[in-house]
């Protein structure tokens, strides 16, 4: 019985070491030197300080920015540590109020704006994260976002323009516009009129 108990205690230990250590060291190098930016996070960084993730929404409230679509995170909008969507279903009375409500908050954000909200400013995705928007989302806060920040609504549909990724490997999803890639350049654009 106790060779037994050895071999099994060794063979324990073994792929403890292998699986538990050498395994995810390795992974961890690979990764630090093939992908160093994704294995840390995709993270944006303006003069020296992370300003966020490439692949985590924001809470945008300001209306000289872009906002992003809703969170359903708690306690706090954009929570990457509560990832998670409301669970409330397409026939979900309390869904139906959710959406009239944030009509309601984009209407008086930008009163002059008489086109339909795009849905996805309006639902929150499946993670409560999702950094990305639709380029009609984007297009439908550009009157806002040019009035508060004082740029001209050209170069505000421009910076959107250029934005503008299209579906991976061509086919995959639909076109979308990073929110926080979007708000960044808004920010530095605005900073080189105002020198």
């Amino acid at each position: 019985m106790l060779p037994l108990l050895r071999a099994a205690a060794t063979i324990l230990l073994i792929l403890s070491l292998l699986t538990g250590i050498a395994y995810p060291l390795a992974v961890t190098f690979v990764a630090q030197i093939a992908f160093s930016n994704q294995a840390n996070g995709s993270l944006r960084v303006e003069s020296g300080t992370a300003v966020g993730s490439r692949l985590l929404g924001q809470s945008y409230t300001a209306p000289e920015y872009f906002w992003g679509r809703p969170s359903a995170t708690a306690p706090m909008p954009a929570n990457g540590m509560a990832s998670g969507g409301s669970n409330q279903g397409p026939t979900n009375p309390a869904l139906l109020e959710t959406v009239r409500d944030r009509c309601s908050r984009l209407r008086e954000a930008d009163p002059d704006n008489t086109d339909p909200v795009p849905v996805d400013l309006v639902t929150a995705s499946a993670s409560g994260l999702d950094p990305e928007i639709s380029p009609a989302a984007a297009l439908y806060q550009a009157n806002r976002v040019a009035r508060a920040t004082g740029l001209s609504l050209k170069t505000v549909q421009q910076l959107i323009a250029r934005h503008i990724e299209p579906p991976t490997l061509g086919f995959l999803g639909q076109p979308r516009v990073n929110v926080l890639e979007l708000n960044l350049d808004l920010r530095r654009t605005r900073e080189q009129l105002a020198d």
